[in-house]
């Protein structure tokens, strides 16, 4: 079994999702996906906090509990999967990179309901926290890294330059066709990185 590790860029209800393996200097995409993150059953769940705006709090708090447990059970579906497909085509995923945003601490649930700018921040961070929480459900090592730091931390694991990061993303999904956008490629280099880093479960 080849080790190889996921990268994850998240959306509001959902993720972009890129498996790479192979040797650091050479990895290949073995996969790319859409995680749904959002339960279709749950009212406001694309964007929980939005969702709970103007409620009052023992509302909300109920609205953002139902859309986090809902998006937990997607998220640990939508790995699952993906790490079954990646077995059988006898691969071994020990890895997970995770974009992050800024990754200030969020304040309580009403300061958040407050701003319309930490109610962004917030429907990502559920996500997020989602996603980890379904990687080490899975076992996977995680490797938390802000998307800003993202490619010069690249730069730095790999031994690349970092001009020299963003054409070789662009290159490696030139054999799956489109779609290979931004998402595909930071998620990619996520994906690289942790391949390489190998973080244990926990994450950094």
């Amino acid at each position: 079994m080849k080790p190889a590790a996921l990268g994850l860029r998240v959306h509001s209800g959902w993720a972009a999702l890129v498996a790479v393996a192979g040797p650091l200097d050479a990895p290949a995409v073995l996969d790319r996906r859409r995680l749904e993150l959002a339960e279709p059953s749950v009212p406001g769940s694309a964007q929980p906090y939005h969702a709970a705006e103007g409620r009052r709090l023992a509302q909300a708090e109920d609205i953002i509990k139902r859309c986090t447990a809902g998006a937990r059970g997607l998220a640990r579906g939508g790995l699952k999967a993906t790490l079954h497909d990646l077995r059988a085509q006898g691969h071994a995923p020990v890895a997970c990179g995770l974009l992050l945003a800024a990754g200030r601490p969020l304040p309580d649930l009403a300061a958040i309901l407050a701003s319309h700018a930490l109610i962004h921040t917030a429907d990502g961070e559920l996500y997020r926290d989602a996603l980890a929480d379904a990687a080490g459900h899975c076992g996977l090592g995680l490797l938390r890294v802000k998307e800003r730091e993202l490619l010069a931390r690249g730069a730095r694991v790999l031994k690349v330059r970092e001009e020299t990061l963003l054409p070789r993303l662009g290159e490696m999904g030139r054999a799956l066709g489109p779609p290979w956008r931004q998402d595909e490629k930071l998620a990619a280099l996520a994906a690289w990185v942790a391949l390489a880093e190998r973080p244990g479960v926990g994450g950094q």
